[in-house]
This record gives C-alpha cells, structure tokens and sequence, in this order.
C-alpha cells in the first residue's frame, strides 16, 4: 500500500520544483508563470530507511526494494477558483483519493519570481487554498444532500446520514475543514465516499530562501504560528536546492553538496518521515537472498493483515509469523543466528505488528 500524497498551492510558490525533487520517476515542467502545471504531474519516491540498507548489508540480497510514496502535482490554485478564476478547481478531483495532502507556501521574497497577491503572505496564502478547498468541498456534500434527502423520509439510516452532512455543511460554510468537526470513525461513513479535501491530514512545507533554510525566516515563523492550532507540521526547506540534490546521481557528489550547505540529510527526508508519522504508518521488512523489502502498514494492523500487502492469499491462508525484531537482527548479524539465539518468535492471528519488525510468513495456498 504506497502512500499517496497530493500537493497544493498558489502559482510560483515551488509546488513543481518540489515534485521534481521528490520523483524518481516523473520530471515536472518548474516555470516561472501562472498554470504552468495543467494535466497532474504523478511521480514515485522511495522512502529513505537506513534500517532497510543495514539489513541488506547483512543479508546480502539479490535486490533490494525500498517502500513508496506516490505524488501527484497539480495545477496552482488561486482566489476563486471554485467560480471558474485561472484553471478553475476541476483538476481538484485529481487529489481525491490520496492519503494527505501536502501544501507548499512561498516564504520567500524574490522580485523575479512572478506574485499577484502583493506582499508575501504565507497566512493569507494558506487561507486562499483552505477557502478553495473548503468550497470544493461543499459543492460536494451539497450535491449528496441533494440525492440523500428523498431516501432520507423513510429510511431511518439514511436521515442519520443526512444529518451529518447538513453538519458538514454547515462546518464548512463556516469556512472550516471537515478535518476540524471531530467526526467519529463511524459518523465519517456517511462521507467516505466523497475523499472530502479537507478532511485529509495536511503537512505544510515552507518554501523559504537559501538563508533562512536551517532556522527558517519571520514567514515561516508566522506560518507555524497559523497552523498551531491543526496539530500540524511544518517542514522548512529550500525547494530549489533539494531539487539539486536529487538530480545527483552520484552519492560522493550529493554527499558533498549537502556538506558544503551543512546539511546532515534532505529536508525531503523530513517530509516522508512526517508524512508517515501524520498518517501512522508503520514499516516492516522480508529479508532473504532473493530480496530485502520493505512493507509499509497502517499502525495496529496485525499479522494478517500485514501479510496481505504482500499478497491477499497470505491473509487468507495465514497460519503464523516468524518475527525477529530488527535490533535483534541487527545485534546477532542473521535470521539463523537469531533463531539459535531464541530471538525468532512465532507469532499468531493476533499479534500485533511492530515498526521494523522482520517477518517471514507462513500460509495455506
């Protein structure tokens, strides 16, 4: 299960520039004018796991298979685009159906780098895309209240669920997130088919100036400040340089290059991480001759459940887990010396998966 991530933001702020530093796979077109980004840019990034290049170190695999993320660019947003302004806000429905959304803010100031807004306004920026989102939105539950309401007169659990969506409508004509209304993991069955925008979990990137990369700057500051309230991250970067550092191929060059801007890793780095805490994700690994890979799981999934993203017959047919845990692993250099050591459980329907878990399965075909 890849993670998906949608990023969003005004024109010019560094949403492309950042795609192109995160994709390994897709290149985005980064201009310096409005809508340069028409059809969704949608590129693959492997997730950095010093635990997976350990473990291949001892293994000595055949191959090895990072976990991914999948993210999709789309087009700058701007004010009024759910009314027709710039492109408009169809392309939103690009973004329905990933896992979190990342918003990139221009916390920068650079007179080449075209700006209609005025001054930068990293809060003003933020609110201009929650409003279109927000709308985006409404126009959504409006449109299943309209269906929902004639089922609703005789059918009892249909007019729960028009309740909740005259709840969300309201919420929302407030000019609030449905993330915010604290509804409960049942109450949200009434909108799940939806992929209501702002019900996803968002991680903020601040796009800021070579200078301010490693303390940030008074709009960052100011960003940070806005988003308190949301239990949100805010991630400080440079996009431009972490661009670069994803466009060297070789290690010793990027080495080098994060060195002389006195970087210990990519800020991107911090990203994938976040975004894996925002959404509690978990990590586990198969390690043997033929490859070590890395599984990616949703926190509290049990074994079962874990093995089924390797295939859905594991999960049917499951019959037990062999488990070491990594530091184990890491300790005693083997599968075999950890067996011989004790430190190889064997592991039921119930067990509980945890980060970095080494796991081989057995089932029924």
């Amino acid at each position: 299960m890849a993670l998906q991530a949608g990023i969003v933001g005004l024109p010019n702020v560094g949403k492309s520039t950042l795609f192109n530093a995160v994709s390994n796979s897709a290149k985005a077109q980064a201009s310096n004018y409005r809508f340069c980004t028409i059809d969704p840019n949608v590129g693959l990034v492997d997730v950095p796991d010093p635990r997976l290049t350990k473990l291949a170190e001892l293994v000595q695999p055949n191959r090895i298979v990072p976990t991914q993320i999948e993210i999709v660019d789309i087009a700058g947003l701007v004010r009024g685009a759910s009314k027709g302004e710039g492109l408009g806000n169809k392309f939103l429905a690009n973004i329905r159906e990933v896992d979190a959304i990342i918003h990139v803010i221009r916390c920068f100031e650079d007179e080449n780098i075209l700006r209609d807004e005025g001054a930068i306004n990293p809060v003003g920026d933020k609110e201009i895309i929650d409003t279109e989102l927000q709308l985006k939105d409404l126009d959504s539950v409006e449109k299943k209240i309209q269906k929902t309401e004639k089922q609703a007169r005789t059918d009892p659990k249909m007019k729960a669920e028009l309740e909740i969506l005259v709840r969300c409508k309201e919420h929302l004509e407030k000019g609030k997130s449905i993330r915010e209304l604290g509804l409960s993991k049942e109450e949200k069955v009434a909108i799940a088919d939806l992929f209501l925008l702002t019900d996803k979990p968002v991680l903020y990137v601040a796009n800021v100036d070579e200078g301010s990369m490693h303390t940030g700057n008074k709009f960052s500051e100011a960003l940070k400040a806005a988003v308190q309230a949301e239990n949100a991250e805010v991630i400080i970067m440079n996009n431009t340089i972490e661009a670069q550092i994803a466009e060297m191929d070789n290690a010793d060059d990027r080495q080098l290059f994060m060195e002389e801007y006195k970087m210990t890793e990519p800020a991107l780095d911090r990203l994938i991480h976040s975004a894996y805490r925002l959404l509690r994700l978990y990590t586990y690994f198969t390690a043997g001759v033929q490859e070590v890979r890395a599984w990616t799981i949703q926190e509290g999934w049990k074994a079962p459940q874990a093995a089924s993203v390797i295939h859905t017959d594991f999960e049917k047919g499951f019959i037990k887990a062999e488990v070491i845990a990594y530091d184990d692993f890491v300790k005693y250099g083997s599968e075999a010396a950890c067996r011989e050591a004790g430190k190889l459980r064997i592991e039921g329907k119930e067990y509980i998966v945890k980060d970095g878990d080494v796991m081989h399965f057995r089932f029924n075909v």
